[in-house]
């Protein structure tokens, strides 16, 4: 239970890794206030406390200021302070170059850069006003390592976030806080499955499922990750362990990039 006591906020919670990591971080014993854009949050909630841990959902939109400065006021309404902050929330979408609309960069961008910097930012405010340091986690993405094919914009955001994990880092490092991020490879969740229906559309006449296999073949380990792979990374950088590691961003992908 290396996270009793702690209170972790982590937004895109409701599926995928973001869930993973809400039940991960509550079975090492932190308090979660599990956030996302849509009434499902609730089920994450239910399944911590079902678990027999502490939790609130709280449904919110990380590109809205006010929505983001009242995700961490409830947080600290129901646990009395913030002490983790995971800002996982990301959208994607998937288009040539000639068919990509100005509405599609600007909300990949709106959601996976500045809700991250929108977060950071309310989190970085809560632990200060506690003054006993704190972990800000981000995801970015195999794509913040090397672009691909049809997804500028969204390659664009998850450099972005490694910029901002960089910059923060250096910022608030003597405040005991540490700000570090993590790039997913191919992992078994929603937005892959979508991936794989898009990109095999515009890369050849796949099958459902086709290319996706194909990918996997390359990497080293064999198989796809689990949002489960992810959250033990992330329950590591959020304990105490990893006090001293800080501007860092790690791959979890099962060696498919090396670097």
């Amino acid at each position: 239970m290396r996270l009793e006591g702690k209170v972790a906020v982590i937004t895109g919670a409701s599926r995928g890794i973001g869930r993973a990591i809400a039940l991960r971080l509550a079975r090492e014993g932190a308090a979660v206030v599990a956030s996302a854009n849509e009434a499902a949050i609730a089920e994450t909630a239910a399944a911590i406390v079902a678990a027999g841990g502490r939790a609130i959902a709280v449904e919110a939109d990380v590109t809205a200021r006010a929505d983001v400065r009242r995700l961490y006021d409830a947080a600290e309404a129901a646990f009395g302070r913030v002490d983790i902050s995971v800002q996982n929330a990301g959208v994607i979408t998937i288009a040539r170059i000639e068919a990509m609309t100005e509405a599609e960069w600007d909300r990949v961008l709106a959601v996976n850069t500045k809700g991250v910097f929108l977060c950071c930012q309310e989190a970085i405010r809560h632990l200060r006003k506690h003054g006993q340091g704190g972990r800000l986690i981000n995801t970015a993405s195999g794509q913040a390592r090397q672009g691909f094919i049809f997804t500028p914009h969204y390659a664009a955001s998850k450099f972005g976030v490694i910029g901002i994990t960089q910059s923060l880092a250096k910022e608030v490092a003597r405040e005991a806080i540490t700000v570090n991020a993590f790039c997913p490879g191919i992992i078994e969740t929603d937005m892959w499955a979508y991936n794989d229906r898009a990109w095999g559309a515009l890369l050849g006449d796949y099958a459902p499922g086709a290319l996706m296999a194909e990918w996997v073949r390359n990497i080293p380990m064999q198989r796809a990750g689990s949002g489960e792979d992810v959250a033990g990374l992330v329950a590591f950088l959020a304990g105490p362990d990893a006090a001293y590691i800080t501007g860092q961003t790690i791959n979890v992908d099962g060696g498919l990039i090396m670097s």
